[in-house]
């Protein structure tokens, strides 16, 4: 498999590790619990303190140094497009097309890996906006990732700081990092970012039709090759209009 890498990028203060050259960015779901900001637009374009959520998922991968982006689309595809036509700048931006059937995350993943050029590759949902702390979040997975342990690398977020979320947590993690699933009737102290970086060796065998993220993190998590990093920053889950608000809101704040 490939193991392109991009250079690295001069930060404040830098890491020097090199990143990934592509990145996912998941963008085709429905956006449902955002209606009426949906009704007309994809969530992904939908606005938070003036720039779309997608915007600010392009504008870390940009910061990060890494030069390459796979888009997903599905709902309100061609807005995503003509979107995509001006957001360009310092990337290259390839389209993975989702309008005769929505993949869902795993599945998505799977149909966009012949545009995807490097092992591995980051996975970023564009539904939700974080904020990095001193050191740049994207670099910092990618000075993790060992290849000898991992498959998967998930940017982790306590479920004490994670604004907007309403859920029980999704995982535990031990001193090393090794993660395992919340499980039944629990409480889990991590909740997932929807930022990653994944292997290509998880989507081996699949086929291209719909099924959750969930599938192939299951493999991982059966032979312990699936690890979490605590966020060091701000993390927001956007979900609904309320959710907007609130954001810019604390955004305003911090």
């Amino acid at each position: 498999m490939s193991k392109r890498f991009a250079a690295p990028l001069a930060l404040r203060p830098a890491i020097d590790v090199r990143v990934p050259t592509t990145a996912m960015v998941l963008a085709a779901g429905l956006g449902k619990r955002m209606r009426p900001l949906t009704a007309t637009r994809p969530k992904p374009l939908v606005e938070v303190a003036g720039r779309t959520l997608l915007d600010r998922a392009l504008d870390h991968l940009r910061t990060a140094g890494v030069p390459r982006a796979v888009v997903n689309a599905h709902y309100f595809a061609d807005q995503i497009v003509a979107h995509l036509k001006g957001a360009g700048a310092g990337l290259d931006l390839q389209l993975s097309d989702e309008r005769d059937v929505l993949l869902e995350t795993g599945g998505g993943v799977t149909k966009a890996l012949p545009l995807i050029d490097c092992d591995p590759f980051y996975v970023v949902n564009s539904d939700n906006l974080w904020i990095d702390g001193s050191l740049d979040t994207l670099r910092l997975l990618a000075q993790r990732w060992n290849p000898a342990q991992m498959d998967a690398l998930l940017l982790l977020v306590p479920l004490a700081r994670a604004t907007g979320y309403e859920g029980r947590g999704d995982f535990h993690m031990d001193p090393a990092g090794l993660i395992r699933k919340r499980g039944e009737h629990r409480i889990a102290p991590y909740v997932n970012s929807g930022v990653q970086l994944l292997s290509k060796r998880l989507f081996e065998g699949e086929p291209v039709e719909p099924f959750s993220m969930w599938r192939v993190w299951d493999r991982a998590l059966a032979v312990d090759r699936m690890y979490g990093l605590v966020h060091q920053g701000l993390w927001f889950h956007v979900g609904t209009p309320q959710a907007v608000t609130e954001t810019e809101a604390m955004l305003a704040d911090s």
